[in-house]
């Protein structure tokens, strides 16, 4: 510890690390220079990184360097329950690992704070127009999870650091907004900034109070949660100068889908963005969420806000107490992290981006930054010319329109401005059209408090918005099943149908198996969606409805005034609410030990499996030679292709094989949930429908969609799960060709396993997206990235090659990639090591993660 910078925070009986004094030292008058993200990494460094090594980690963010790794120790850990659940599912089998080697397993425990809140495993069974929809779906939810959440409370007694929100409680981001982070640690006498990493890619959420948030994989979880720093360089900060004024009537929702296309087309991959300027002064907190929320959307890795008067107002309004209010406030002005002392920030790339120039938008119909606004949707061939022919559906009719996702409900204003469209509607007599399934599932139980409070909740309710959970739902695919009649209908017409929810993703066959496509949008116009009926009404033109005296009623004559809103949040909202909701919900009191550090695995579940990390074809060498191809595929390919999220059909091979296994198919519930049994979710590798895999073609040379693959030597297509079964039978190892930014999307670390338990030994890329690429190394895949011009295009691959990799591994080695065609010509490129750092490299010589933190426990307490 480096002491002589520890100082005692005046009016306080705590101390402080004068991080100032310390850059300062060694840079005369360059802290107040720094970006406020480099202020956060440095103030870390100075507090727990060795005097040996503390000069040359801080002259890497005093002089804009990327040459060497230092650590970063976030101070908490967060996860939902799928891959919190699966993280702690990978560390109860470390310990029966460690047990089989002479280890004590009960020392196997998260040493960082690690907190779970199961938020992912609601579905939307019951629809928001049943008034007993939320008991309705928790107890669907009860029953198809009861292995799921066995495990997760044996996890409270059996882990120490852990503690866990039970289901029917909010979403992770959201509770970590209004009540988890403090903004300003204080342990054991000291305040320092909270930093966080969670197991979603929406962590960033909480970035909007001044908190570097990062989401991660479950296995980059997993090494903070043992103990192991997260290494890392300097990361690329780019100011985000936002100017002017929203115009009357635009939404957050409305300047974030403008901000993601703007930022997506500025290339910040992998950055951290920090907003400022009075443009982003002028954004309460709900806003700056909005915005932060969609962090991995534009691409980046953190979406910064500095400190300022609008986050001591959010904390007093949510309820935080006073002495912390006061701590946030103190210790920001002190160390110069409030927003007036950054005026000298300096960034290598400022970006300019003006509020008042957004208009009303949507984003689709499949990308999130795929900005679609409102005023043109007849000229995007969006909205055309419909009819409705009795009582059949439209084309383009919305099947599902949800007010979901933290992005939106953490955000007062989008949700009382959804409560009084939905009034105005209600008064001039309009309503949904019967084919829409709607939903109303916000992440906090406040927004209830709220709302009723301000009598929008009935109203909501009358539309068909009644509250359904507290939970992702819909975002998260968890839209649950359509009417038997209505599915029918789309499958009989091959109707193309869509939907529309106020969530932060949209990618293909993520929302629903039937929802062709999908939408994103602000909560008062999933309302006016579901009143339209049809993605081919021009929402800005067309005619809703007719009041009782005939007169026409369009959006304009629904849409609220800013101030009817502002109106409403200042009456409404109030901190006694988030105090009757959080106090009672952390008050956890204590857990008894569990009476063994094993878990008893249930041998009949589908939800929870030991893991087979340690044994088989993962414990053995990985030759990087012979490798056939599983798939070529092409640019953006997400993780929910690699591995999706949502509902899983009998005709699937997880469907098949939950049926063997007993399971009747109405609770088959989800892919994600069934993520802690690997023989269930090893069967969801490249299992989305839409899935375009460049090896296989039909009689016209065009690609096929679907989960399918090729089976060499032999050149036959098949059903991608009886690929991977053959290539496991014949023990032959594989590789993945891809184009640019692959793996993007959700964080989640089966996108990577999947990939590993069926033999894939290495992907090469164009690019990566930072966490998968993470989780490969976590899992022992290496990623290798293509040199400028050079694809699989180029190279005229069709998937009938072998492929060797020649060199040794080492962080941004240039290794060669010798590839063999089917007639023996041999082809060598060279291609970049991504293992990026030492660290990286260490883990994956032990094979990933687990392995190497089994090494290094059974080094370290075996052998004593």
């Amino acid at each position: 510890m480096n002491s002589q910078y520890r100082k005692a925070l005046a009016g306080t009986q705590l101390d402080y690390f004068d991080t100032q004094a310390a850059v300062d030292a060694i840079k005369p008058d360059s802290y107040k220079h720094l970006p406020y993200t480099s202020k956060i990494l440095a103030e870390q460094l100075v507090r727990r990184c060795s005097p040996e090594t503390l000069t040359d980690s801080l002259k890497q963010l005093i002089e804009r360097k990327r040459d060497l790794d230092f650590p970063w120790y976030p101070a908490r850990v967060v996860c939902h329950d799928i891959l919190g659940q699966t993280a702690l599912v990978d560390l109860a089998g470390l310990r029966d690992a460690i047990a089989e080697k002479g280890g004590d397993p009960a020392l196997v425990n998260p040493v960082v704070p690690t907190q779970l809140i199961v938020d992912h495993s609601l579905a939307v069974e019951a629809p928001g127009f049943d008034p007993e929809a939320f008991d309705k779906n928790r107890a669907i939810e009860d029953r198809r999870n009861e292995d799921r959440f066995h495990f997760i409370e044996w996890t409270k007694t059996a882990f120490k650091n852990v503690d866990v929100i039970p289901a029917g409680n909010g979403i992770m981001h959201q509770i970590n907004l209004e009540k988890m982070s403090p903004v300003i640690q204080s342990r054991e006498g000291v305040a320092f900034p909270d930093t966080c990493v969670g197991t979603d890619s929406h962590t960033p959420h909480v970035d909007a109070l001044g908190v570097i948030a990062l989401g991660v994989g479950g296995l980059e979880a997993e090494t903070v949660m043992l103990g192991r720093p997260s290494m890392m360089r300097l990361p690329d900060i780019v100011g985000v100068k936002l100017i002017g004024q929203r115009q009357p009537g635009i939404t957050a929702t409305d300047i974030v889908l403008a901000l993601t296309e703007f930022l997506r087309e500025q290339r910040v991959v992998s950055a951290y963005l920090e907003f400022f300027g009075e443009g982003a002064r002028s954004l309460a907190i709900g806003d700056r969420a909005t915005i932060s929320n969609m962090t991995p959307e534009f691409g980046a890795s953190a979406g910064m806000f500095y400190i300022d008067e609008q986050t001591i107002d959010y904390l007093k309004l949510t309820g935080r107490e006073p002495e912390q209010v006061a701590l946030v406030e103190h210790y920001a002005k002190t160390t110069g992290l409030w927003a007036d002392d950054m005026v000298e920030a300096q960034y290598e790339r400022v970006l300019e981006f003006d509020l008042s120039s957004v208009g009303r938008n949507m984003a689709g119909p499949s990308n999130p930054h795929r900005r679609l606004p409102t005023s043109d949707l007849a000229d995007r061939g969006i909205a055309s010319e419909w009819k409705q022919e009795g009582d059949l559906m439209p084309d383009g009719a919305v099947i599902i329109a949800a007010i979901t996702s933290c992005t939106n409900t953490s955000n007062p204003r989008n949700v009382v401005a959804a409560g009084l469209l939905a009034k105005k509607a209600n008064e001039l007599g309009l309503v949904r059209k019967p084919w829409v399934k709607t939903s109303f599932a916000p992440g906090s139980k406040v927004a209830k408090l709220y709302l009723e409070e301000a009598g929008l909740l009935p109203e909501l309710e009358k539309l068909g918005f009644g509250i359904v959970g507290y939970a992702c739902t819909t975002c998260n695919g968890m839209s649950g099943a359509l009417e038997p009649k209505i599915q029918q209908e789309i499958i009989d017409r091959d109707l193309y149908s869509t939907a529309v929810l106020s969530g932060n993703r949209n990618f293909d066959g993520r929302i629903h198996p039937y929802a062709k496509q999908a939408f994103l949008a602000s909560p008062p116009l999933v309302i006016a969606y579901a009143i339209a009926g049809t993605i081919r009404f021009d929402i800005e033109q067309d005619v809703l409805g007719h009041d009782q005296h005939g007169n026409s009623i369009t959006l304009k004559d629904l849409w609220p005034s800013d101030e009817e809103i502002d109106a409403v949040v200042g009456s409404a909202v109030k901190p006694e609410q988030f105090k009757q909701i959080y106090i009672k919900m952390f008050d956890l009191g204590e857990a008894e030990q569990a009476p063994s550090p094993l878990y008893d695995w249930r041998p009949q579940s589908t939800y929870i499996r030991r893991p087979p990390y340690w044994e088989g074809a993962l414990a053995g060498e990985r030759t990087l030679k012979g490798m056939r191809p599983l798939a070529v595929l092409g640019d953006n390919i997400t993780t929910d292709h690699l591995s999706p999220s949502n509902a899983i059909l009998a005709s699937s091979a997880a469907g098949e094989y939950l049926a063997h296994m007993g399971l009747p198919e109405e609770d088959f519930n989800s892919y994600a949930t069934h993520r802690g049994d690997h023989l269930t979710a090893q069967r969801a590798t490249f299992a989305n429908p839409k899935l375009l895999n460049e090896m296989c073609l039909d009689d016209k040379g065009e690609i096929i969609q679907g989960s399918l693959a090729r089976i060499e030597p032999e050149g036959q297509q098949t059903r991608m799960w009886e690929a991977i079964e053959t290539y496991m039978d014949r023990r032959q190892n594989l590789i993945i060709v891809a184009g640019a930014d692959y793996g993007q999307g959700s964080s989640r670390d089966w996108a990577a396993k999947g990939v590993r338990l069926a033999g894939v030994e290495a992907i090469v890329a164009e690019g990566f997206e930072r966490i998968h690429r993470t989780n490969l190394v976590g899992m022992g895949v290496l990623p290798l990235e293509f040199h400028q011009g050079m694809n699989r295009k180029v190279l005229e691959l069709d998937g009938s090659e072998t492929y060797d990799v020649e060199g040794t591994p080492a962080p941004r080695a240039e290794l060669m990639l010798h590839i063999t065609r089917r007639n023996g010509e041999t082809v060598t490129v060279p291609v970049t090591c991504r293992l990026d750092t030492a660290e990286e490299v260490s883990v994956y010589s032990a094979g990933g993660v687990l392995q190497r933190f089994a090494q290094d426990f059974l080094e370290a307490n075996v052998s004593e």
